[in-house]
């Protein structure tokens, strides 16, 4: 047993106002890691870099049995931009030929199956317990391409909310990608786009990894922008990565920044997998997320949500009996307000984890209960705990 884990507190939340009178109007906005939902299908990206590679003219997740039809140069891991600008271009993904029939995961169209039944119940229940519906806006992690977005939102647990799809291809050498879905009838998209990331290992070779995805709109016609983010991970090492997290950290500065620059009314959802957690110096000295109310203010206005569960011990997964809280909400200081008000602000945020997400059994006891185990799929959901704020506001 591991007895360390704060987690095993199911459902354990944090009231960050005091709140006067019934909560008149909700919302919830989530997001979960969906711990490689992958295709059955062999894969590669296809890009046409005529345009420029940095923003190619397309980009796309095709089969591998489509390649023999292009004209295309193939390039490993260790393309470089310079050279492929001008050119239409396939790029390997690592992780695409782990997910197939004939891999030694025998990853076939039931277990498939079973993985998006599997995400689309948990996401229709963020937050539900006070919305009595599902999420407005999900954040999604490891994504591999647009069509299993499609296939997860036609599930029946989610499929009468009618989502919307806000996805890009990112150049991530696994192969996967970040993605927003959002219920049509109270989101309205005005812009999306995507930040490339662009770090370098310690011989200077570029490393591909997700970009963060900036979206822009009006949720019941408040107007909204949502930033969601995988900063790379610790792989090697925390210290020795930390130098490519604070560079994700600068990048989704700038874009919150810009984005309340040329609109302070607008309200900022900054969310995702951080691979850090709260009081790590990418969040707290190069985003500036304070933790504190009383640390906000026009130079640090930005809070992170959940700097008192983490204080409390409370995490989103661990690793080697080591609890984290990586993944995290981060909002505008015009979504604070210690009183009910005709606009939306924080009401409670918390890390999703009843009973059926947490592993009951065998070492790992009381994490997440993840989808795989080595090659052998478990039948469980995500390696994380999936996170979700509520709002709330007059009628």
């Amino acid at each position: 047993m591991k007895k360390n884990l704060s987690f095993l507190i199911i459902l354990f939340s944090v009231i960050i106002f005091a709140q006067q009178g019934n909560i008149r109007k909700v919302v919830a906005i989530g997001f979960l890691n969906v711990e490689n939902l992958m295709d059955t299908i062999r894969s590669a990206d296809y890009i046409d870099g005529t345009k420029s590679i940095s923003n190619p003219a397309f980009h796309r997740s095709i089969p591998f049995d489509s390649i023999k039809f292009l004209t295309v140069e193939k390039y490993d891991g260790q393309w470089n931009d310079t050279l492929l600008k001008g050119k239409k271009v396939v790029k390997y993904q690592i992780s695409s030929e782990e997910f197939t029939p004939n891999s030694s995961k025998n990853y076939n169209t039931q277990i498939y199956k079973t993985k998006l039944a599997n995400e689309a119940k948990v996401i229709s229940e963020l937050g539900s317990q006070y919305t009595k519906t599902a999420p407005a806006i999900v954040g999604l992690i490891e994504i591999e391409n647009r069509q299993v977005i499609e296939d997860l939102i036609k599930e029946p647990a989610l499929a009468k909310y009618d989502y919307g799809i806000i996805h890009y291809n990112s150049y991530d050498y696994r192969g996967i990608d970040v993605a927003l879905i959002y219920q049509k009838r109270r989101f309205t998209i005005t812009n999306s786009l995507k930040k490339e990331l662009k770090i370098f290992n310690e011989n200077g070779k570029r490393e591909y990894t997700r970009d963060i995805l900036v979206v822009t709109g009006f949720l019941d016609n408040e107007k909204v922008a949502f930033f969601m983010n995988h900063w790379p991970s610790r792989r090697g090492g925390e210290a020795i990565s930390l130098p490519k997290r604070n560079a994700a950290a600068l990048l989704l500065k700038q874009q919150m920044d810009s984005v309340r620059t040329a609109d302070p009314s607008t309200k900022l959802f900054a969310m995702g997998d951080f691979n850090d957690d709260p009081v790590s110096s990418s969040l707290k000295n190069h985003l500036k997320a304070v933790g504190k109310l009383k640390d906000l203010n026009e130079s640090t206005p930005y809070l992170n949500l959940m700097y008192p569960l983490y204080k409390k011990g409370v995490a989103s997964l661990a690793y080697r009996d080591v609890p984290n809280l990586f993944d995290q909400i981060i909002v505008s200081k015009n979504l604070i307000s210690a009183h009910l008000t005709k606009e939306y602000s924080v009401y409670r945020t918390e890390v999703y984890a009843p009973a059926y997400l947490i592993n009951k059994e065998g070492n790992y006891k009381g994490y997440p209960f993840r989808s795989w185990n080595g090659d052998q799929f478990t039948g469980g959901y995500s390696d994380h705990f999936p996170a979700f704020v509520i709002l709330q506001k007059e009628p």
